[in-house]
């Protein structure tokens, strides 16, 4: 996302000498995308970035592990059943997800959380978190985030953050993990970053990192040793390993940084939908995309206008992808008297054709 942000204390040039009031050094550490090729931030630590005190395995299990789809079938999972027994049981939000769906090129798990996590990066994944239900405060290198229902937000990879839920009911989350970045879709973007104005959002619509940084406030974790819960590439299921470095200090030591990479949130309430005469296929939807896969918001709208018109969505085959529908809230009009509810999750894999229940297609005309 090229849209420059500066927060606290930075120099007037890079690469230049950024002292403490006490006349040390501060550290600049790049965190940069494409090997120094795209998109990257600068931030300045008052610790060595790269000092570890100790480094463990983190035992991801079978969390990661998958089963094939076989014979093809579409699928029906009710997240709020399979996840019952989560609810008040101390999971976090980064140990206790757990993985419903995946392949080559993203992965869609689900997590009950109602307990602080440990500090987490993903060292090969971006992720796009979508709160259901629930609250959370975000710490991350880069500042903080407040986040309720129907905020997704997007953490570029390697970014060290924690998840904190709020008091009340437990945070209920989709967290996608990519193989790739995960971006705006690049036909609402001009050439050089900006969201163009047909775009159903904008920047104005994005909520960027909030100060202070944790490094202002001098009681936010203090100078003790803290560990970081890391994923990488490695020999587990999906080729996927985790460490928990030890660090000797508070790893959101930041003072300050500047750039266009950086975590920011988004809800789905101003998404604002492109509609038409007649139905408008799944990409007019699209709120982010990654390699190979994207993600769209279906919201209330208004229903197609033509005087023939056939509201509810026609019968279709993705021939080069898997549907993966989750259920927020509300009453899907082609979903009616299937047992779709909330928390629901279609799955109808590709090749297969689908669509709305019997009736629907007949029903939907005139409403």
């Amino acid at each position: 996302m090229a849209h420059y942000q500066r927060i606290g204390n930075v120099p007037p040039k890079r690469h230049t000498q950024h002292r403490t009031p006490q006349g040390g050094l501060y550290y600049e550490e790049l965190m940069g995308e494409e090997g120094f090729s795209s998109d990257s931030s600068l931030l300045y630590h008052r610790g060595l970035p790269s000092a570890i005190s100790d480094a463990r395995s983190w035992d991801l299990g079978e969390s990661l592990a998958t089963t094939p789809n076989q014979p093809l079938l579409p699928r029906h999972l009710r997240l709020h059943d399979l996840f019952a027994d989560d609810a008040g049981q101390g999971v976090d939000t980064v140990t206790g997800r757990r993985l419903i769906l995946g392949n080559a090129d993203v992965r869609i798990s689900y997590v009950v959380s109602d307990t602080p996590s440990p500090f987490y990066r993903n060292g090969i994944s971006d992720e796009c978190v979508f709160v259901q239900s629930g609250a959370a405060r975000v710490e991350t290198v880069f500042g903080g985030f407040d986040l309720a229902a129907g905020d997704y937000l997007v953490i570029p990879r390697a970014t060290t953050h924690r998840w904190i839920p709020g008091d009340g009911e437990p945070l209920r989350a989709n967290c996608i993990e990519a193989n790739s970045h995960i971006a705006p879709p690049q036909r609402y973007l001009s050439k050089y970053g900006q969201l163009l104005a047909h775009a159903p959002y904008c920047e104005r619509d994005l909520r960027l990192p909030q100060g202070p940084l944790a490094a202002e406030d001098a009681g936010a974790h203090g100078d003790q040793p803290a560990e970081v819960y890391l994923k990488h590439r490695g020999s587990g299921p999906g080729g996927i390993s985790g460490t928990i470095y030890t660090y000797p200090a508070d790893p959101l030591d930041v003072v300050g940084w500047d750039g266009c990479l950086y975590p920011y949130a988004f809800n789905v309430r101003d998404f604002e939908p492109i509609t038409g005469r007649v139905h408008q296929p799944p990409p007019v939807h699209q709120v982010f995309e990654g390699h190979n896969f994207v993600i769209c918001n279906f919201v209330p709208r208004k229903v197609d206008y033509h005087p023939l018109s056939i509201p509810v969505p026609y019968y279709h085959s993705n021939v080069d992808s898997d549907e993966i529908m989750f259920y927020v809230a509300g009453d899907y009009e082609a979903r009616k008297g299937s047992g779709i509810g909330k928390g629901s999750v279609s799955v109808h894999p590709g090749g297969h054709a689908h669509g709305p229940q019997p009736g629907a297609y007949e029903h939907s005309i005139g409403a």
